[in-house]
Formats: C-alpha cells, sequence, structure tokens
C-alpha cells in the first residue's frame, strides 16, 4: 500500500471541498437560486454558503443536510457528485 505524505491529504482534501463547493453551486444554479436564497432555505449566512460554494469551508455534516433538503436532493448525490468530479489517481 502506497504512504500518503500529510500534504498530497492536504490537497485531496482541499480538493474535495472545491468540488463540493463546485457541485451545490450547479445544482443551485440549475434550480434558479441566488446564492442568498439558497442561503436562507438552508439557514446558513450567505458569506458561509460562498466560501462553502468555493471550496473555503469544510462543510459540517448538518449543513450538507441542510443544503441538501433546501437543493431538494440526498445529502449523498451532493457527495457523490463532488466524488465524481475528483480525477482519478
Amino acid at each position: 500500500m502506497p504512504r500518503v505524505s500529510a500534504k498530497s491529504a492536504q490537497n485531496d482534501t482541499i480538493n474535495y471541498l472545491l468540488h463540493l463547493g463546485q457541485g451545490i453551486r450547479a445544482r443551485r444554479k440549475i434550480l434558479g437560486h441566488s446564492q442568498e436564497a439558497l442561503a436562507g432555505l438552508a439557514g446558513i449566512e450567505r458569506a458561509h454558503m460562498g466560501k462553502i460554494e468555493r471550496g473555503e469551508r469544510n462543510v459540517t455534516i448538518l449543513n450538507v443536510l441542510r443544503i441538501a433538503q433546501a437543493l431538494e436532493c440526498q445529502p449523498s448525490e451532493l457527495l457523490l457528485d463532488a466524488e465524481q468530479l475528483q480525477p482519478d489517481d
């Protein structure tokens, strides 16, 4: 089993958060919601939602649940979207 460096693991985490945010943004736009409207529906501050969409925040599971409900999808769909955006090793 190959060793994973701390820097590599950190990059993977950053990429995953970025892809999660991209998936959230894409679903939001499909529904025609502004970032402010999605934040309101999810009960999250608009500035925080912006940071989530840009991959700048490590999202709590509670916020993933709230965002998924606001986007009318399952939390697993958001996570799967992020996983599918990951490049293959």
